[in-house]
């Protein structure tokens, strides 16, 4: 996965568009567009980000009026001598100048390419790299803040931290063993477990961050329960603002989860509509009640759907066992049907799903069930399952760690149970070592071609 310095090029953005951007990057950048390129001057001898008017022409044919964008190593985003041709959005133009560019010496790109010249001439660390892709992706305010936060390196700059202390612990220790003879004792064992413990936490709180990162992530699951003919697909379907789930008075007519997607209060929900709980022969309705509760189980909220015209006809209490973690939300339909001066109980929220009656509230309680503020303020938030394993890892190594001071290991020994610590967390961001060709290409496989 470790490129040469070739020079590289590919469309950097989406085709089809009023205008498109072609971005060249190598040693060989400046001199390859200079073959197609004709502007007032050479781009060889322009000064780095600088903007050029000019055509781009094969022999006395022009293809197109260009502007070309200068960027000088290591002042780029690759930290190569790089140059973007905007061009118009016609996939004819964009198809020409790349043939012309891969005749003058250029190659196309393999995805994620760029990006991966970026980490290797240390623009960005490993993590960044991974947020440019989530970036990319997003789908939402939330999702968008969260690869923002880690792109421009806060979350690096708290591991780096982290990472420095345990490396000034095992520094201490090692020193120890210079004047072994003398029996010195440099860090002394009480500071040494408070820093260790201290460090633990802040690993703790990184780690326990990644529910709510990869529910932001992912899409926070949202699972609709209840007895058949509630009106489950009739809220979904109102929800999405759309008739996506087939909605009948027979009773067991969803039979399988379907799940759709939705973006409120800038967080994207997957909604997933269940089959009816209730008591049956038919075995694939019984099939499809067994995923009803495995939806119940993944599920980050639960809408418990009840009937305002049958409160009895409800699903038992005790299928709603859900983990601390979990947020359930009652809500009550068909207030529209309900019998003459129905109201809805204290903690629930009523609506009418078939004419949208209370939806707005059910909406409010959604997204407060998901807290975003930490995200939108630059708190750090784990969403990269990636990085979760990583910091699991230093956290068991850490307990050995502990484990061994309370065994009154050696300070030789004692720092090599703090090594690894320290190289799980230079995983996630790839500093102190390159990370390993199968890691690199499993990550940057992902990418889009033009990134």
């Amino acid at each position: 996965m470790i490129p040469d310095h070739d020079t590289i090029v590919a469309p950097a953005t989406a085709p089809g568009g009023a205008i498109t951007v072609v971005r060249v990057s190598g040693t060989e950048a400046l001199a390859c567009c200079d073959r197609i390129f004709r502007g007032r001057e050479p781009l060889a001898a322009a000064a780095g980000y600088t903007v050029h008017y000019g055509t781009v022409a094969e022999g006395d044919r022009t293809i197109d009026d260009v502007l070309a964008t200068v960027f000088r190593a290591p002042h780029s985003y690759t930290g190569e001598d790089s140059v973007e041709i905007s061009c118009h959005g016609s996939r004819y133009i964009v198809a020409e100048i790349l043939r012309l560019l891969l005749a003058a010496g250029a190659r196309m790109a393999a995805p994620g390419e760029f990006t991966i010249r970026a980490y290797l001439a240390g623009k960005i660390d490993l993590s960044q790299a991974e947020a440019v892709a989530d970036l990319i992706a997003s789908s939402s305010r939330a999702d968008h803040a969260l690869a923002t936060n880690q792109m421009r390196g806060g979350y690096s700059e708290e591991l780096e931290g982290l990472r420095d202390k345990l490396l000034q612990l095992t520094s201490l220790l090692e020193l120890e063993l210079d004047f072994s003879e003398e029996d010195v004792e440099f860090a002394d064992r009480t500071a040494l477990r408070e820093t260790m413990e201290r460090i633990g936490g802040e690993i703790d709180r990184l780690r326990n961050s990644f529910a709510l990162g990869n529910a932001i992530k992912e899409g926070v699951a949202v699972a609709i329960v209840g007895a058949p003919n509630v009106g489950k697909s009739t809220l979904l379907n109102r929800l999405l603002n759309e008739d996506r789930a087939m909605v009948s008075e027979i009773a067991g007519t969803t039979r399988d989860v379907i799940e759709e997607q939705a973006n409120i209060g800038g967080v994207r929900f997957r909604f997933l509509d269940t089959a009816g709980i209730r008591a049956t022969g038919d075995r694939l309705e019984r099939m499809g009640i067994e995923r009803t509760m495995e939806s119940i189980r993944r599920a980050q909220v639960v809408i418990r759907l009840l009937d305002a015209r049958d409160l009895e006809g409800d699903i038992p209490a005790a299928e709603f066992t859900l983990r601390q973690e979990q947020r359930l939300l009652t809500v009550i339909n068909k207030l529209d049907a309900a019998p003459e001066g129905f109201r809805p109980m204290k903690g629930t929220i009523g609506i009418s799903a078939r004419r949208g009656d209370g939806i707005e509230a059910l909406c409010r309680a959604l997204r407060d069930a998901v807290d975003t503020e930490g995200v939108y303020h630059g708190e750090t938030v784990v969403s990269n399952s990636r990085h979760y394993e990583a910091l699991t890892a230093a956290r068991q190594s850490l307990a050995s760690a502990l484990e061994g001071l309370d065994r009154g290991l050696p300070a030789d020994l004692l720092s090599e149970e703090i090594r690894p610590v320290i190289s799980r967390l230079g995983e996630i961001t790839g500093r102190g070592a390159i990370a390993p060709d199968e890691v690199l290409e499993n990550i940057f496989s992902k990418f889009c071609i033009g990134k």
